[in-house]
């Protein structure tokens, strides 16, 4: 099982998308600095996840949601 997961950044106006098969690892590690693409925009909130089966169907949701299309969505969901 893989997740597919979108973080914000409670000081900076960032929304970083990945996929993991621990989520909750993951986030801790991005919130410790522990993640190079994501080290200077930390702290995070989690503000989106999904569950996929296979890595090859969480790769096809994970580029959905970096695409134009998909960081509105985030950026929709991020405001409400």
């Amino acid at each position: 099982m893989f997740y597919v997961y979108a973080i914000s950044s409670l000081e900076h106006n960032y929304i970083y998308v990945g996929l993991t098969k621990d989520i909750k690892e993951r986030i801790k590690r991005h919130n410790v600095g522990r993640e190079r693409t994501t080290k200077f925009y930390s702290p995070f909130e989690l503000i989106f996840s999904e569950v996929c089966r296979t890595r090859i169907e969480a790769r096809v949701r994970e580029k959905y949601w970096k695409s134009g299309v998909g960081k509105e969505k985030l950026r929709a969901i991020r405001g409400s």
